[in-house]
């Protein structure tokens, strides 16, 4: 495995850290939204890597190395020696904004032998990121494993971008299939982040809308705990997401708030919040956090035969809102885990997919450090 990493800061050039030249690499852009969004930048990778595949996302800050910036794009081109990828993506918009139906589409456009796993980048602000899980699980063969992350706009929640091959654009989701009998992928996550308050139970929900905590609206019941900050809405609620249990036996999950309507009194979450789950506020420290990455690590290195070359970081904008000065913190915790010599790129989200520990299945997190680790 070949890599090659290099980062662009505002309008200047890119900044290699190891410039080589690479076979057809995949060429991995993480970004700020409004430098993804200029007429230049797809051109100016493509001059870089003409015959690169090129996949785009959109980031609430970006991860190389155990640095994490903000307003740059960074990029992480790979070429494989013993291994194959294959790259497809599809729009939201073509499948009527079905999430499942896409889902289900994008898989299967992977041939079955010898596929081992597939990464998701997708448009994280106008996507219902379990439901496109369900999409995926449902189409996918047992064995597949499935990890990612939803794009994301820093604090905006306005628009988020994804693509490949072409200018970055909302709506698209794109999959890269790995291949390859000597390649060897993990993934998990960890949150870190702990319940506080009254349990309640979503009394009325539609997918990831939240209309109804015990009968009562839930945005007039968030913005009670809020108390001043709900001004900052929906921004200060990655400070407080929802612990959501969908069953007694079931593992919680993390969601958090990507968008809220006065007018209607809901609030639209990153993923599904079904009826009849048991529900609370969570909190976290910046100390619980960077501890939690550090058990993300040691959770994708377990069982692991050989040493990883390559670390995909997807890490969610409400750790880095805790963080704030400290966060690069919680990506030296991960690389004292995984290893100094690993190339290590990635970026904040508004979602994070990935199984839960000792489980294939594949789930949307909120407030998790997700890894993905690479080797041939």
């Amino acid at each position: 495995m070949k890599i090659v990493q290099a980062i662009k800061r505002q309008n200047n050039p890119f900044e290699f850290n190891n410039k080589k030249y690479l076979t057809r690499p995949l060429v991995l852009v993480f970004g700020n939204r409004f430098i993804l969004e200029s007429g230049t930048i797809y051109k100016e990778i493509r001059g870089l890597f003409p015959d690169g595949h090129l996949v785009f996302g959109s980031t609430s800050g970006e991860i190389m190395d155990d640095t994490v910036m903000e307003e740059s794009v960074v990029l992480t081109a790979i070429e494989f020696e013993k291994s194959s990828f294959l790259v497809k993506s599809k729009n939201l918009k073509t499948y009527q904004n079905d999430e499942i139906a896409l889902g289900n589409s994008l898989i299967k456009e992977f041939p079955k032998e010898g596929l081992k796993h597939v990464f998701i980048i997708s448009d994280g602000s106008s996507v219902n990121g379990s439901a496109l899980i369900t999409g995926l699980e449902n189409g996918k063969e047992i064995g597949v494993s499935l990890s990612g992350g939803l794009c994301g706009d820093d604090d905006r929640f306005e628009r988020t971008l994804a693509s490949y091959n072409e200018p970055p654009k909302e709506g698209e989701i794109v999959g890269i299939g790995f291949y390859g009998e000597t390649l060897e992928v993990t993934s998990a996550n960890y949150g870190g982040w702990t319940p506080f308050g009254p349990q309640r139970i979503i009394t009325r929900s539609q997918g990831n809308l939240l209309f109804e905590l015990d009968g009562k609206p839930a945005l007039d019941l968030y913005v009670k705990y809020l108390g001043k900050k709900a001004k900052d809405l929906p921004k200060s609620a990655l400070l407080y997401p929802l612990s959501v249990k969908t069953s007694e036996n079931a593992e919680p999950i993390v969601r958090t708030i990507l968008n809220i309507d006065e007018k209607e009194n809901t609030m639209t979450l990153a993923g599904d919040v079904p009826q009849g789950s048991k529900v609370q506020l969570m909190m976290s420290s910046v100390d619980d956090i960077a501890n939690g990455a550090n058990e993300a690590g040691r959770l994708a290195m377990k069982d692991r035969l050989k040493s990883p070359e390559l670390a995909l970081l997807v890490s969610c904008i409400g750790r880095k809102l805790v963080m704030d000065q400290r966060t690069e913190e919680e990506i030296e915790e991960v690389k004292s885990v995984i290893g100094g010599d690993v190339y290590i790129g990635g970026f904040y989200s508004y979602g994070e997919l990935a199984p839960f520990s000792q489980n294939n299945s594949c789930k949307l997190h909120n407030q998790t450090m997700t890894l993905t680790l690479f080797s041939e």
